[in-house]
């Protein structure tokens, strides 16, 4: 073998390593060297044939695979073999697994009468604990949905951007009719708080839409319930079990939008609750994928960094944004949150296994004020959009993730904060550097600056070239802000002036008067 052509094989396998590492397709990767330089970008093809070793790039094509990937272009000359395998893989959901033993006390009939005791007794609904089995199952799952996806697609040919024309066309081929009514927001009481509520739409079988007259005014809110309510005559043929979409209340309903009448009730969790909670979940993803079909809207993506704000070009609110980026995005390790003041939750995602600060389903006990969600939903005032890195401390490990918040008011005009993140390290392992290194660095720069702290340069410059191969144009944007510190409770806060009123107020619980019996008894010997 000549050495040009060796070259060529170690060359051609690292780049496919480095490239599957970092989860793009040959289309993603030959997109993104458009994106860079249409000039000299090289085709699918072609970039196939290099990664065969049955060409080797020109000098200008290196250098800009070498700038995409943050890479030295000797690195791919080096000679040195590359490992042929994707990144490590990491959990998805948030929580531990539960260890089911002894098998037992786990069967169907004892979870069938413990589940709606355990419902009772935390106050949690029955549309909320199925939504809790949804959102582990869709965190499982990565949102990997392909039944969902081709339903779309089939109904939208993955024409990309959808006006409301063509909304409305499509429901007309589907035998729907649209009636708009009248209906202005009204103050409700939910959960002991008050806020406005308003009915946005509802379906009435067998084929009608039922429209607010008020989303004539948001063409972007108007197009997500004429796709959801579209999903709903595709997947289910209109036969109405499915919940009007209405604006206020907490995740899995509304003031005014519990279709099967137990949601509240004490009995626990219906069978209506579920199936409810499934359709609506499905009619969500439906809508999602025929608004921003997956390789139309990666290529969207791709060409506006993931920026949220790109959504307003083609008629897409924030929340669908985020949403469908989650899930079309290449990296898949992403959350999203949709949080209204003081700390209810609409919508939960963790595909990077982030762990959350709550206890239940509904509120947020004791926020930490420095989760950007957080925070940005109980500031009246400044920035209504920013970036932030974080360290969140969970036990004795540190982990790191960017997130990009944004506040905003639904259709009744109540506040509410939405926000997506992923998590960093991963991204920074796939750039070959010591991941581990950068957040301790991260961290002590912030324990010794009061919990926020600037990001040291050689972090900045590990993160800003992952940021690069990912894509992400908020990544960088929060490199140029301090990094903070946040924690699972502010009761758990690691800082040394804890974040709530200067200390920490709890109760002790058993294991602290136990470690305090003992500690004292050993001082006595």
């Amino acid at each position: 073998m000549s050495q040009h052509t060796r070259k060529s094989h170690f060359l051609g396998t690292k780049l496919r390593a480095l490239r599957k590492r970092n989860g793009l397709t040959l289309e993603d990767l030959s997109a993104r060297c458009v994106q860079l330089d249409s000039r000299v970008a090289p085709s699918v093809s072609y970039l196939s044939m290099i990664e065969s070793g049955k060409r080797t790039p020109s000098e200008e094509v290196l250098t800009l695979l070498s700038t995409l990937f943050q890479r030295d272009p000797r690195w791919f000359l080096d000679g040195t073999p590359e490992e042929d395998s994707p990144a490590p893989e990491q959990r998805a959901g948030g929580a531990a697994g539960v260890p089911l033993e002894p098998a037992f006390l786990f069967s169907k009939e004892l979870l069938q009468a413990a589940i709606p005791e355990l419902l009772a007794q935390t106050g949690t609904t029955g549309r909320q604990f199925a939504h809790l089995l949804i959102r582990s199952h869709q965190e499982l799952s990565r949102n990997d949905f392909p039944d969902l996806e081709r339903a779309a697609e089939s109904v939208g040919a993955r024409k990309f951007p959808l006006d409301v024309d063509d909304l409305m066309q499509l429901c007309k081929q589907h035998g729907l009719t649209v009636r708009w009514f009248d209906r202005k927001p009204v103050l409700a009481r939910d959960n002991d708080r008050e806020l406005r509520s308003m009915l946005r739409s509802f379906f009435e079988a067998p084929h009608t839409i039922y429209l607010n007259r008020e989303l004539q005014k948001d063409p972007a809110r108007l197009k997500f319930d004429l796709a959801s309510h579209l999903g709903h005559q595709v997947l289910h043929e209109g036969d109405g079990m499915k919940s009007a979409h209405a604006t206020g209340g907490e995740m899995g309903g509304s003031p005014e939008g519990h279709a099967s009448g137990g949601a509240h009730s004490a009995a626990g969790m219906s069978a209506q609750d579920v199936l409810h909670a499934w359709r609506d979940f499905e009619c969500s993803f439906f809508a999602g994928a025929l608004l921003c079909p997956k390789v139309p809207f990666r290529r969207f993506l791709t060409r506006e960094s993931h920026r949220v704000e790109a959504g307003e070009k083609i008629g897409l609110t924030p929340a669908v944004m985020m949403r469908r980026m989650t899930k079309v995005s290449p990296y898949p390790y992403w959350h999203f949150f949709d949080a209204y003041p003081p700390g209810y939750l609409r919508a939960v995602y963790r595909g990077n296994g982030i762990p959350l600060p709550w206890g239940n389903m509904a509120q947020v006990p004791d926020p930490c004020p420095n989760w950007a969600v957080f925070r940005m939903l109980n500031e009246s005032r400044g920035a209504d959009r920013g970036s932030q890195i974080s360290v969140l401390r969970d036990g004795n490990q540190s982990l790191l993730y960017c997130c990009h918040s944004r506040r905003t008011e639904d259709m009744a005009g109540n506040p509410h904060v939405l926000s997506v993140g992923i998590d960093l390290l991963p991204a920074l392992r796939s750039h070959g550097v010591d991941a581990e290194h950068i957040v301790a660095s991260i961290t002590a720069e912030c324990l010794s600056h009061r919990g926020e702290g600037r990001i040291p340069k050689h972090a900045v410059e590990a993160i800003g070239g992952a940021a690069k191969v990912l894509n992400i144009a908020w990544v960088e944007e929060a490199l140029a802000r301090p990094a903070r510190i946040i924690c699972p409770r502010s009761s758990d806060c690691p800082r040394t002036e804890h974040c709530v009123g200067g200390r920490v107020s709890r109760a002790l619980e058993i294991t602290d008067v136990r470690e305090e019996i003992i500690s004292k008894a050993r001082r006595a010997r």
